[in-house]
């Protein structure tokens, strides 16, 4: 996992009305940037909720969620706090983006250096192992997501998208939509292993090659009649 360097907001006294504040083209007094409707989203738009999800994760690094909070994500990513909510109306959905950001991170490895283990089982555990190394290099941040996913009261897609990514990996390639329900059922229990072990991890009650193990005997199992 890797936190990209977030550039820190201004002081407040040099955000005020035709003062914009490097790093943050629209000012932090601007109250009319709704992200486009439709899912449609300028240019400016997404790099300002990148910055945002960067900022977050940032601080998620060093402190955990408790130290997300949303009137110092919008400082540290320097926009408005209106804009801030606007984007993200809760702490839960800004939780939900990184995790979404650190998603992509994993697929993108994969995309780079694909699994080449012979077995469907064997490419899965190269992906979970993959991922575990990664959140491992930010300890605090794994705990803080691990954890506020499993308390999440908002719809998340951490399950169901590392569900689709192992399907994909264990399939040979064959897209994830040409898959039963039975398969993907079995992916997502083994993701969802793999959380459990994961956490056990970030509490001290396991170790990685132990963690390794365990993922490797229930691959080996849920995935047994994969082609």
């Amino acid at each position: 996992m890797r936190t990209p360097h977030v550039t820190t907001a201004a002081p407040a006294t040099q955000r005020r009305a035709g003062a914009p504040v490097p790093g943050d083209t629209e000012g932090a007094i601007i109250v009319d940037d709704q992200p486009a409707t439709g899912g449609v989203r300028t240019r400016s738009q997404l790099q300002r909720r990148k910055r945002i999800v960067q900022a977050a994760a940032a601080l998620a690094s060093r402190g955990g969620v408790e130290a997300m909070q949303m009137r110092t994500v919008a400082e540290r990513a320097g926009v408005a706090l209106g804009t801030l909510y606007r984007y993200f109306p809760s702490k839960m959905d800004l939780v939900v983006a990184v995790v979404s950001e650190e998603i992509d991170l994993l697929e993108s490895s994969i995309e780079r250096r694909p699994p080449s283990a012979a077995t469907p089982a064997g490419r899965a555990v190269d992906v979970l192992m993959r991922a575990t190394r990664g959140l491992m290099r930010e300890p605090e941040l794994a705990d803080a997501l691990i954890r506020s996913l499993i308390m999440a009261e908002v719809e998340t897609p951490f399950g169901d998208r590392l569900a689709r990514l192992l399907l994909r990996v264990s399939r040979s390639g064959d897209s994830a939509g040409e898959a039963t329900e039975e398969e993907f059922a079995l992916t997502g229990s083994l993701a969802s292993i793999w959380v459990h072990e994961l956490l056990e991890m970030l509490r001290g009650r396991r170790t990685y090659d132990q963690i390794q193990q365990r993922i490797e005997i229930a691959a080996g199992r849920l995935l047994s009649d994969f082609s």
